[in-house]
C-alpha cells in the first residue's frame, strides 16, 4: 500500500515497517480532520497484509495528540439531532488499532491528553520520554468523561484506583509516574527514545510474520475467563508449531547455539539472530 493522500500524517513504510508522524500545529489536537486521518490510516494499515509493525510519534517534541478538538464537541452538544446507538466512530478507530494484527507502538515524546491519551491506550506498547511526557484526562474537568474508550482502557492499565485519580482528578502524570502505575512500558530519556523504539520496531519486524501476529492475537484473549484463553492459546499455539516457518526458525535457534550453556546466556542475542539465517 502507498499510503497517499495524507496531509496532517506523514506515513513512511521499510518492508514490514511502518511509521506515521503527526504534525497538526500548534498542538496537534485531534480536530475532525485529523481525526479523519487517524481513521483512515487505522483501515489501511488493517487492510495491509505487508505491514507488521506499526509507530506512531509526532513532529512537535513537546505534544504528542493534546486532545480531541473541544470547538467540535461543543458543536455535536449544540446539533439537534438526539444521541443515536450507532457505533461510535472513535471507539471503531481504537478497536482496530487494539486488534489488528499488527504490533502498535506509540513513541509519546511530549504532552498527550483525552482522546489522544486513549487512542494511544490502545496500542500495544507505550513509550515517553522522563521530563516530558505528560498524560491528562481534562474530560471530567470540563464536564464530561473519556468517551474514547478510556474509562474501560485505564482501569484495565493501571487499576481502578489509580484511573479513578487520573480521571476525576484530571491530574497531571508524568511519564516517571506513568511508567511505574503500567500506562507507558517504559520513560527513557530524550536522547534514547527514538533508538529504543525504532530497534524494539525492527527487531520484531525482523520475526516470522505468523509468530507475531498470532502471539498478540493470543495475547488480546487474556480479557477472556482463564479456560477459554489458555484454549485459544493452545490452538494457536499448534497452528504455529506445525508450520513450516516454526520449524525452520526452531531448528535455526538449535544450530545458533541455543540450548546449550553458554547460547542460553546470550539467549535474547542468539533468537535476534534466528531470522537472519
Amino acid at each position: 500500500m502507498a499510503y497517499d493522500g495524507y496531509t496532517l500524517i506523514d506515513v513512511q513504510r521499510d518492508g514490514p515497517l511502518v511509521t506515521a508522524t503527526v504534525n497538526n500545529p500548534p498542538i496537534n489536537l485531534i480536530t475532525m480532520a485529523l481525526f479523519g486521518e487517524l481513521a483512515r490510516l487505522a483501515e489501511e494499515l488493517e487492510a495491509d497484509p505487508a505491514a507488521l509493525v506499526f509507530v506512531l510519534k509526532s513532529a512537535d517534541p513537546d505534544f504528542f495528540l493534546a486532545h480531541f478538538d473541544v470547538a467540535a464537541l461543543i458543536a455535536m452538544a449544540d446539533a439537534p439531532a438526539p444521541p443515536t446507538d450507532d457505533a461510535n466512530a472513535y471507539h471503531a478507530m481504537c478497536h482496530r488499532f487494539r486488534t489488528m494484527n499488527k504490533v502498535t507502538i506509540a513513541q509519546i515524546e511530549g504532552r498527550v491528553g483525552g482522546g489522544g491519551a486513549e487512542l494511544s491506550m490502545n496500542f500495544d506498547m507505550r513509550f515517553g520520554v522522563i521530563g516530558k511526557t505528560v498524560i491528562n484526562q481534562m474530560e471530567v474537568p470540563i464536564g464530561i468523561l473519556p468517551g474514547g474508550t478510556g474509562t474501560q482502557n485505564l482501569p484495565r492499565l493501571v487499576g481502578r484506583a489509580r484511573a479513578m485519580e487520573i480521571i476525576l482528578g484530571g491530574i497531571d502524570v508524568d511519564a516517571e509516574t506513568a511508567e511505574r502505575w503500567g500506562w507507558l512500558n517504559r520513560a527513557l530519556p530524550a536522547n534514547a527514545i527514538d533508538a529504543h523504539v525504532d530497534t524494539l520496531a525492527r527487531r520484531i519486524a525482523s520475526f516470522p510474520a505468523d509468530a507475531v501476529r498470532l502471539a498478540k492475537q493470543s495475547v488480546n484473549s487474556a480479557t477472556l475467563p482463564m479456560t477459554e484463553g489458555c484454549k485459544q492459546e493452545a490452538d494457536l499455539f499448534q497452528t504455529l508449531l506445525f508450520s513450516n516457518p516454526a520449524r525452520h526458525a526452531m531448528r535455526r535457534f538449535l544450530e545458533l547455539g541455543g540450548q546449550t550453556r553458554d547460547g542460553e546466556l546470550r539467549v535474547a542475542e542468539i533468537s535476534g539472530a534466528v531470522a537472519q539465517g
